[in-house]
């Protein structure tokens, strides 16, 4: 049991870093950060952002390594569904009119201080 927890903490460190990391990256970009961690009671969306007038929902996937494939390959069609129907949410509840899109950042970390930042926009279509 030890090693499952000691894994278990280890992986949610390693999803802040890399939230963390995508944050960074988005605001070199000029994208004004809303919201981080949003929760209801659908799901959850690591990033809402604001890309020019487009509201932008991001799933930020962290890998370390290349051991267990591309973070971006990791959004399957049932996370994609969580991500717009909580999205949906957001927007009902803030009444938002913008126009949407859904990002997906893809974060892989290597040894040595090592990073690898994929960004795919516009990835789920409604």
């Amino acid at each position: 049991m030890f090693f499952k927890r000691e894994s278990t903490k280890k992986n949610i460190l390693t999803g802040a870093y890399g939230e963390w990391l995508a944050v960074n990256f988005l605001l070199k970009k000029g994208f004004k950060i809303i919201k981080r961690n949003y929760k209801n009671n659908v799901g959850e969306i690591d990033i809402i952002a604001l890309d020019g007038d487009k509201l932008v929902f991001i799933e930020v996937k962290t890998r370390r390594g290349e051991s267990f494939g591309s973070p971006i390959e990791a959004v399957d069609y049932k996370k994609r569904r969580k991500l717009i129907n909580t999205a949906l949410c957001f927007m009902r509840d803030k009444k938002s009119q913008s126009p949407a899109r859904f990002d997906i950042i893809g974060v892989r970390l290597f040894s040595g201080f090592k990073k690898d930042i994929e960004h795919i926009i516009d990835v789920i279509e409604l």
